[in-house]
């Protein structure tokens, strides 16, 4: 009987120093920075999200824009062929016209 009561004392001991441990206040910081890492992990996940959003956005904006330079260069050159002279056979209509699809 006296070693079941001496088992249960070491028991409780154990128990108090662990329980006494958990509310220490290094357990707390180390718990809160636990929490607090979790956290700065979560919202730069979310930031890399939107950052390759963004990325996607601006890859699509940047072919639209080299789009419309091409687009630009070739009016710019069609222009430049007119005030040459070397074009004259559209303005004739022996050509295919520029508001015309050319038929085949």
């Amino acid at each position: 009987m006296e070693i079941v009561l001496i088992i249960v004392a070491i028991v409780a001991v154990l128990a108090l120093v662990a329980w006494l441990v958990a509310l220490s206040p290094s357990a707390k910081r180390k718990r809160e920075e636990k929490k607090l890492e979790s956290r700065r992990s979560e919202v730069a996940g979310e930031h890399r999200e939107q950052a390759g959003e963004r990325h996607r956005e601006a890859d699509i904006a940047e072919k639209e824009a080299q789009k419309a330079r091409a687009d630009a260069e070739l009016h710019d050159t069609r222009a430049q062929l007119h005030e040459e002279g070397k074009a004259d056979d559209e303005l004739r209509g022996d050509g295919p016209r520029q508001d015309e699809p050319t038929r085949r």
